[in-house]
């Protein structure tokens, strides 16, 4: 933990949305920002299963880092127990059910269990050690986005942003944030124009705290308002993150992200997705074959629990939409800026 509070001290980021402390994975619960800082702990893989079904955390990395540490609790309940491994490989299966378009839960998941199952002896340690590891590579590499990501935008900048890919979705740092905190430590002007992002409002309540936790210049609009933002030029860049990008370059993400994309081409201004290489997934051909998460209409229906929707009124609530690849300007990777054609570029970041 100090390793990795030391690394995000150094990059300029004040914000993480989980510790792990004397066996206890803790969160800092979204639900409830910006009005309180609650830690909520999780003491078994079930906590978490609901953590992240319940969206007290979000985010394709920091929902696989979180499922990282789920399976080390998994692994510390199985302890003594004649079938052991069978209750940590079965945790697994749950685990992945908790939010099936993110792929990030899958990868981690899948990980884990491999560095298990090829360790003879000291399991709970190398789980440990493992579920560590992906924290520490995801908040470095979501600096090496931030600087490559940085390094693309002009010297002045408005970078709209949709939904909330910072710190709090990831291990610390953030990829579409990251990409703006990586853009002000090069010393270019920027100011981030947040999406609300309904039913949510990840974009108002996190984008916009997180950002004013490390000094960065915040406006938050109305959804609807980004198609007028980019034709009166304050918007001059847009920047989204992704929960699962398909072997063709296809975006699953917030929904709402398919209809920035359509407006940022219209208005010919850059479209940029920020993502790992953890979340291209060569497995799914294209955005077709990516599953679409439904959740309560009830969501739909209220803000802030206040019901403002009239009774017998039905109501549509996709958490994700998919964006094709033709709209994407550039996918921005830790390892490296992705073009079209992505299949073949996409292909060669991922790794064997």
């Amino acid at each position: 933990m100090a390793s990795i509070s030391g690394i995000l001290s150094k990059a300029g980021s004040k914000v993480c949305p989980m510790k792990w402390e004397s066996g206890v994975y803790y969160l800092l619960d979204q639900r409830v920002l910006p009005e309180s800082e609650i830690w909520l702990p999780c003491k078994t893989h079930k906590d978490v299963f609901y953590a992240i079904r319940d969206m007290v955390v979000r985010g394709a990395p920091a929902i696989g880092i979180t499922a990282a540490f789920g399976m080390v609790l998994a692994l510390k309940e199985g302890h003594g127990r004649h079938d052991m491994l069978d209750y940590f490989f079965s945790a697994g299966k749950y685990l992945k059910q908790a939010r099936p378009t993110a792929v990030n839960l899958r990868w981690a998941v899948d990980r884990m269990q491999a560095a298990v199952a090829r360790a003879g002896t000291n399991l709970l340690e190398i789980a440990e050690q493992e579920a560590l590891a992906i924290w520490e590579e995801d908040v470095r590499a979501n600096i090496e986005i931030g600087r490559l990501g940085g390094e693309l935008l002009p010297e002045t900048v408005g970078l709209l942003t949709h939904c909330n890919a910072g710190a709090l979705a990831t291990g610390g740092y953030g990829t579409a944030l990251g990409v703006a905190r990586g853009a002000v430590s090069l010393g270019r002007r920027v100011t981030v124009y947040a999406d609300e992002t309904r039913p949510w409002l990840q974009g108002a309540r996190l984008t916009c705290w997180e950002l004013l936790q490390d000094g960065i210049s915040v406006v938050l609009n109305v959804d609807n308002a980004s198609g007028l933002l980019m034709r009166t030029g304050r918007v001059t860049a847009v920047v989204v993150g992704a929960d699962r990008i398909a072997a063709n370059g296809d975006v699953a993400n917030k929904i709402g992200t398919y209809n920035v994309a359509v407006l940022a081409k219209e208005n010919s201004i850059p479209f940029y997705v920020a993502a790992p290489v953890s979340t291209l997934d060569v497995t799914t051909p294209s955005g077709k074959e990516i599953p679409i998460e439904e959740r309560n209409p009830e969501e739909v229906m209220e803000i802030a629990g206040r019901r403002v929707a009239p009774e017998g009124a039905g109501a549509a609530n996709p958490v994700f939409d998919i964006t094709p690849w033709r709209y994407v300007t550039a996918i921005i990777t830790e390892k490296g800026i992705l073009t079209p054609p992505y299949e073949p570029a996409i292909a060669k970041a991922v790794p064997e």
